[in-house]
């Protein structure tokens, strides 16, 4: 088994709310896991209005299929994102 994590970190420009941010949160999530069906979550900077910190983690029984899926995932954020995506990084775990 061979779990890929993805941690992604963007800055919402122009947004002074958490209800704001929870809206660029939430539409980012589902449209990855209903493309992808990943599991998604906010791992940190939870109370911060301005940088929003997101985890995409899949399962597969092969290291290019994770690595793909994650690669994948990654392009769609970068394209459809409305935040500036400031730091991204991928690790890849054998589960045996």
């Amino acid at each position: 088994m061979i779990i890929g994590v993805l941690s992604l970190e963007f800055v919402l420009h122009g947004n002074d709310s958490l209800k704001g941010k929870r809206k660029v949160s939430l539409s980012l999530k589902q449209k990855l896991r209903n493309k992808f069906n990943v599991a998604v979550s906010e791992v940190d900077a939870l109370d911060a209005h301005k940088r929003l910190v997101l985890a995409v983690v899949t399962v597969a029984n092969e290291t290019r299929k994770v690595e793909s899926r994650l690669a994948k995932a990654l392009a769609m954020v970068e394209a459809i994102s409305p935040a500036e995506l400031v730091r991204c990084e991928t690790e890849v775990f054998s589960g045996d």
